[in-house]
């Protein structure tokens, strides 16, 4: 669900957005579903996801929550950690402002969306028209929630 970390560690390693982006909606193995550079991406976002998992650091704070809410404490770090970073964007991206990146990501995934799972595409509806990426910034977006 941390859905601009996984834009900004993609872009970094010059590897697939949409691929990227699209991994917590694909099931099971990609294999012959995606062209080569969507799968690339899904495979760096597993990667990604069982490497921060295994964090210490992220294993203290999932203890933060109380036992009745602890299932739902992975989703609200993943969206705490997108806040963090749109907080500091300009100190980890300073050639590329926050809004410009967005564009950029939008015009990358916006075409791939006709041969993508439907949740995805449904996530696509809002993700874009509402700025949820850049919105992360503002706490105010998490009170609706």
């Amino acid at each position: 669900m941390n859905f601009l970390a996984h834009l900004h560690l993609a872009h970094l390693a010059d590897s697939s957005l949409p691929g990227n982006l699209m991994a917590d909606f694909v099931r099971g193995n990609p294999q012959g579903d995606y062209p080569a550079e969507i799968i690339d991406g899904i495979y760096m976002h597993r990667r990604i996801d069982v490497m921060t998992d295994n964090l210490a650091e992220v294993k203290e704070a999932r203890e933060w929550f109380r036992p009745q809410t602890r299932r739902v404490a992975p989703i609200t770090l993943d969206v705490m950690w997108d806040h963090f970073l749109s907080q500091h964007w300009t100190q980890l991206s300073p050639d590329l402002p926050l809004d410009e990146f967005v564009r950029y990501a939008e015009r990358q995934i916006v075409p791939i969306l006709p041969d993508s799972p439907p949740r995805f595409v449904n996530l696509n509806q809002y993700l874009w028209s509402e700025r949820w990426l850049e919105r992360y910034r503002e706490m105010d977006l998490f009170s609706a929630c």
